[in-house]
């Protein structure tokens, strides 16, 4: 199969790309730089020129392809609001090229963008939340539309991707802990995140293409729920700082962007992404890589 990605060259693109022509597809990754063409060389993908910005150049990407994997997202989070419409754009962009086939459409989204409550355990049949709430849920609301209209469209949520270099939001906590000297949580830290490691995730990537069902749900989900003070305190301890509980109302003035995040309790399953694509994750945990992140 000829795979067009968008974000290929990313931290969790890379791992994508490789795992797809390890597996004996082609990958034609979208990107805007010589940089860009460069590595996707390196990895033995062929380069395809173009932006998130400009439409045209992922409809013809799209259009070339037996199936597409949309993993590029602008995370300047000063532009948050912005950043997410215009990925429904994107989203509906290629969905257009693929209109009238078969081909299959992978949307990333986020583990936090269910309709789930607070404390529930979300799963994949939780439909997205407004995007008036949750604005990361234009994408999946792009995709939804897509396939409601015939398109062979699917979601990917995820969780905090990591390795031992990076790790979602929690690189930038790293970074946080290191210039305040304090690895902070809110209250008791008993909220929760999910978490995989990026080899899992690429696995599943390409598991979900080759399945290509219409309107699937996936969790890219390893760990379901990890207590933000854990992962605090393994900041804390690979940075050398104490971690420390701060009061809610603090939490804008240390975190900054990420304040929004940092509360958040998004425990979620993958259960049934594990039975339907026979997924089983066996990278390292989030604590562990934590830990052995380079200081």
């Amino acid at each position: 199969m000829r795979v067009f990605v968008t974000g290929a060259t990313g931290f969790v693109g890379t791992a994508v790309t490789a795992e797809l022509i390890g597996a004996g597809h082609q990958v034609l990754g979208l990107t805007r730089s010589k940089a860009g063409a460069e590595a996707l060389a390196a990895l033995g993908a062929q380069a395809h020129p173009g932006s998130l910005a400009d439409l045209s150049s992922l409809e013809a990407g799209a259009a070339e392809a037996d199936g597409v994997i949309h993993l590029a997202f602008n995370h300047d989070f000063s532009t948050y609001l912005t950043n997410c419409e215009d990925d429904r754009r994107v989203v509906t962009a290629l969905a257009s090229a693929l209109a009238g086939s078969d081909r299959p459409l992978l949307v990333t989204s986020g583990t936090g963008m269910s309709t789930a409550g607070p404390g529930r355990m979300a799963s994949e049949e939780d439909p997205p939340a407004s995007s008036a709430l949750a604005p990361r849920a234009a994408s999946e609301e792009a995709a939804q539309t897509a396939a409601a209209q015939g398109v062979n469209a699917s979601v990917v949520r995820l969780p905090q991707v990591h390795d031992r270099q990076k790790h979602g939001l929690i690189t930038y906590a790293i970074e946080l802990a290191r210039a305040k000297g304090v690895s902070a949580y809110v209250g008791e830290g008993a909220n929760r995140w999910t978490a995989a490691h990026v080899s899992d995730t690429a696995r599943l990537y390409r598991l979900a293409l080759e399945r290509a069902e219409r309107g699937a749900r996936y969790h890219a989900i390893a760990e379901e729920a990890v207590p933000m003070r854990a992962i605090a305190e393994a900041v804390g301890r690979r940075v050398g700082v104490p971690a420390r509980s701060i009061a809610p109302e603090a939490a804008a003035g240390h975190f900054g962007w990420m304040a929004m995040f940092a509360t958040n309790d998004v425990p979620a399953s993958s259960a049934l992404t594990r039975g339907r694509l026979g997924w089983n994750p066996t990278g390292p945990g989030l604590i562990a890589d934590i830990e052995a992140t380079g200081a």
